[in-house]
């Protein structure tokens, strides 16, 4: 019958991994720099960039995996078709 265009589970996890992992990343990066670049006690500003690194880091990364996937899922269509143009071709 017909399978799903769908990318398999494990494609979907691997994504989903990667955008924790560069939040995680980009959160401790920018806290640490404005750590660092703080001479007086300063958390709050430094929570506050690292939370928005992290927001960015991940956003961009999602971004990526969601194009990646896409292109998965219409590689796999493009595949399905030339198979079925290949079983029954158009006289």
């Amino acid at each position: 019958m017909f399978s799903s265009s769908i990318p398999s589970l494990k494609a979907r996890i691997l994504a989903v991994v990667a955008i924790t992992v560069s939040g995680l990343c980009g959160g401790l990066v920018g806290y640490a720099v404005t750590d660092l670049q703080c001479e007086t006690k300063c958390d709050t500003i430094s929570g506050s960039i690292g939370l928005g690194s992290a927001l960015l880091s991940a956003g961009g990364v999602s971004i990526v995996t969601n194009l990646a996937l896409k292109a998965m899922s219409e590689w796999k269509t493009t595949e399905r078709q030339q198979s079925a143009r290949e079983r029954h071709p158009v006289e």
